[in-house]
């Protein structure tokens, strides 16, 4: 079963069992991304997947890894590795997964609630209209989040989004 997932540089070839994770499709990017992966008995193997790199998460509440890259959004079965679904050119740029086991993503607007389906998203609105949303850390129940003011690049704001209420409020300076 796999216990963590983390993205990767290409590694040394040979130096990894490794599993490709390709769509065919003609459209798709000559990118790909590379992930790590742990079993629970310690064994690590890595996965190769189509596009370029955009984030990796793993719900043990909901037994899947997701992996965003620029082409698709690729579901796996934690117990086996295996491609349980995909969602082609998802426009999302960020992905993590919060402390109770659900997906939040990204894309420059908008921050959605990712349901384990891949088809149903909550939209979480912000407190004001942002842009260029980037998922900076997480501190205990709180997702820190930079961003800018929407039509305004130059005005950096810092927000925070609370994994019990899903409530999006501006950072407190401390």
């Amino acid at each position: 079963m796999i216990r963590q997932a983390t993205l990767i540089d290409e590694p040394k070839s040979g130096k990894y069992k490794e599993r490709i994770y390709d769509i065919p499709n003609s459209s798709n990017s000559g990118d790909w991304t590379w992930v790590m992966f742990t079993n629970d008995d310690l064994a690590e193997w890595c996965g190769n997947f189509r596009g370029f790199p955009r984030g990796v998460a793993l719900s043990e509440r909901h037994q899947v890894v997701l992996v965003l890259t620029s082409d698709y959004l690729f579901k796996l079965d934690v117990g086996t590795g295996d491609l349980l679904d995909y969602v082609s050119e998802p426009g999302y740029r960020c992905l993590t997964v919060s402390p109770s086991g659900e997906f939040i993503v990204a894309n420059d607007y908008h921050i959605d609630l990712l349901h384990p389906n891949l088809q149903e998203v909550t939209t979480i609105p912000p407190p004001i209209e942002v842009d260029m949303i980037a998922f900076v850390d997480w501190h205990g129940k709180m997702l820190s989040i930079s961003c800018t003011e929407f039509l305004d690049i130059n005005q950096a704001i810092e927000l925070e989004l609370d994994s019990e209420t899903y409530e999006i409020v501006f950072k407190d300076p401390r």
